[in-house]
């Protein structure tokens, strides 16, 4: 009865193992497939409900800027962390130069590299103030952004005779983010009182020398990254399965500091000669570890299926936390149409 109880209780540990977490070996990821479907499991209910949803799911930030947030989402599954982070690269809209009237380009670089280059530029304005301009509709105050550029470079009379660094030979020979301005339409100012400018002053667009010079007209608009990356709110958004390492047995002495070298720093401590897990989120997943005979039989690699570590890192536009909470409207409306076209569907 004894070895009954044993060998039951270490089923369902394995079984458990196999609904939750990921496991790595040198060379394959194993239990790669989400099977918690109802029915799968005899004794499980795998049904999906709200209330239990609501009960598990949690969102907590491990650290934020202006700029950057990671966080922790536990307690979803696969398809909804990887719709969040394809609507934060390609759905939620910003705003970016879409066109550009050179009236004057005699620098070195082309008229198409420089208007590709300008596009890049991320600007520092909330979309959400703005409405998407339509194919061949007026320019109004509400859909475009205007902005200035005019810069011609000249010799510096005042340089001194024996330089030879083109920042004291020249006047104006670099043309940064600063140097575009913007030129309110209408009543713009009224409701930007703030101004409008780009997220950075000191992003070089392009170098000019004596005689040479720029006479632009940019206008801005906006759009989503599923139409050009231009328009994208984010320069990185990721996520990663939370690891979890467990150690097998006691490892002490040499064999402890082989250990610990085996995975990033922070990771595997080495206290009073003995290895202890210390903080398994900064762990690469580099599977160092199981190269080495001696020790890959004392430590188990995982994943935690259902625990996402995401990093979202903006342009500039929105704060990373209002780059979340707008792709969950994004998500909302998505899953509303979806609805209304399966209740036409089903009369």
């Amino acid at each position: 009865q004894h070895y009954f109880i044993q060998s039951n209780l270490s089923h369902m540990a394995h079984i458990e193992e196999i609904r939750n977490k990921i496991h790595l070996d040198l060379h394959t990821v194993r239990n790669t497939e989400d099977t918690r479907y109802p029915d799968t499991y005899s004794g499980y209910d795998d049904s999906w409900n709200l209330a239990k949803f609501q009960k598990n799911f949690k969102l907590e930030i491990v650290s934020m800027s202006h700029r950057q947030v990671e966080f922790d989402m536990i307690g979803i599954d696969t398809p909804f962390a990887n719709a969040f982070r394809r609507i934060l690269i390609a759905e939620v809209p910003t705003m970016a130069v879409e066109e550009v009237f050179i009236y004057n380009n005699t620098s070195v670089m082309q008229d198409e590299v420089l208007a590709h280059r300008l596009g890049l530029l991320p600007i520092n304005v909330d979309p959400r103030l703005f409405e998407m301009k339509k194919k061949d509709e007026e320019v109004t105050e509400r859909n475009t952004l205007k902005f200035r550029v005019k810069v011609r470079c000249k010799r510096n009379k005042k340089a001194p005779a024996d330089t030879t660094n083109p920042d004291e030979l020249y006047l104006n020979s670099k043309v940064y983010t600063r140097d575009i301005v913007w030129e309110p339409f209408n009543k713009q100012l009224d409701w930007l009182p703030g101004g409008v400018r780009f997220t950075e002053d000191d992003i070089l667009v392009n170098v000019l020398r004596p005689g040479q010079e720029l006479d632009m007209v940019l206008h801005a608009v906006k759009g989503v990254g599923s139409d050009h990356a231009k328009f994208s709110p984010v320069a990185t958004a990721t996520y990663r399965l939370m690891p979890e390492i467990e150690l097998l047995e006691p490892v002490r002495g040499a064999l402890a500091e082989r250990l610990q070298a085996c995975f990033s720093p922070g990771v595997v401590q080495v206290e009073e000669g003995q290895a202890v897990v210390r903080n398994p989120r900064l762990d690469s997943g580099s599977r160092e570890v199981l190269r080495h005979p001696d020790l890959a039989d004392k430590v188990k690699l995982l994943k935690v299926r259902d625990h996402f570590i995401f990093s979202i890192e903006s342009t500039g536009a929105l704060e990373p936390l209002e780059l979340l909470r707008e792709a969950v409207k994004v998500l909302k409306h998505k899953c509303q149409v979806y609805r209304k076209e399966l209740d036409v569907l089903t009369g």
